[in-house]
């Protein structure tokens, strides 16, 4: 048994944008996929909760589940050309999303509404795009359809799951300008996840850093910028390259291979790898501990720092 995600735990409020930022196969992915039920088999919740307005997920049968995808809680997935049917037109398939979630539409109403969705998202001439197909579409204009079927029935929250990965930088920076405009207009909750720093400090009000499956920190996007406190946090921020930096300076990776997840270490998930590790870190998991407001690390390290501070 491999737990892809362990003892995790967030609040997402409504007109806030949360940041889920780690490498690949830290459980980014699976905790989305958690949250909307679409963990594909094997896989499964075992333990926790997942609260959605007072409402347990969890506990949500599967005909129940169809209707809280979409209605409440939407998703953008990685890659826009995998996720559109290759055979169908793009106005074909955002009026089988309305008609999906509510029942009653006419045809015709929901071909408005889906040409109205797109002219939100920034599309141009949309009665011609209605009747393309997505090939006929550039990377940038598939992620705008995607979003434009995200958000067609209105959800409260949108989870995006490393949305501005497959395309290139310019495009990118329209896509986030377009997220950020749209949660301005419907005022939902965002779960952002990536592994692109510059994105978070673009996008989010607050972050969760995650490793092995456990968040290792959480804050407000400026402290986990500016005073972050956990080792795997600062390593992902000085393997960043930053506009100011000299020529000749290189960048500094993390060292070391992600945790074999068949065999995670006894304690601190990111101790083999890390530059402080202490005994301790080996041999036990590092509780949570504040560091500031709002702002809390899973490191030793932060643990003996408090002590030193209550001690003097």
């Amino acid at each position: 048994e491999v737990k892809a995600v362990n003892g995790i735990s967030y609040d997402v409020n409504y007109n806030e944008v949360m940041g889920v930022v780690g490498e690949s196969g830290s459980g980014k992915s699976v905790e989305a996929y958690s949250i909307i039920g679409l963990l594909q088999n094997p896989g499964k919740v075992i333990g926790g909760s997942i609260t959605f307005e007072g409402q347990d997920v969890l506990a949500k049968t599967p005909a129940e589940m169809v209707n809280f995808r979409g209605n409440e809680v939407a998703m953008i997935f990685q890659n826009p050309m995998t996720c559109l049917n290759p055979v169908y037109t793009i106005g074909n398939q955002l009026v089988e999303a309305l008609k999906a979630h509510d029942k009653n539409i006419s045809k015709e109403e929901a071909q408005k509404r889906a040409m109205e969705m797109l002219e939100e998202v920034g599309i141009n001439n949309v009665e011609k795009r209605m009747k393309q197909y997505p090939h006929e579409l550039s990377g940038g204009m598939r992620q705008r359809v995607m979003i434009a079927m995200g958000l067609i029935c209105h959800p409260q929250l949108l989870i995006a799951d490393e949305p501005t990965t497959a395309l290139d930088v310019t495009i990118q920076a329209q896509i986030l300008d377009l997220m950020k405009d749209l949660q301005k207009k419907t005022k939902m909750g965002i779960i952002f996840i990536t592994h692109n720093l510059g994105v978070v400090a673009d996008i989010c009000d607050k972050v969760s850093v995650m490793y092995a499956g456990r968040i290792v920190e959480q804050g407000p996007v400026d402290d986990i910028f500016y005073e972050p406190a956990h080792p795997y946090t600062k390593g992902l921020l000085r393997s960043m390259p930053r506009v100011d930096a000299e020529s000749y300076e290189r960048l500094i990776p993390i060292e070391g291979t992600p945790v074999d997840m068949l065999n995670p270490p006894e304690g601190c998930p990111f101790a083999p790898r890390c530059e402080h590790c202490m005994k301790i870190c080996l041999k036990k998991m590092p509780p949570y501990v504040e560091v500031g407001e709002k702002h809390r690390s899973a490191c030793w390290l932060c643990v003996q720092e408090l002590m030193g501070k209550e001690e003097n």
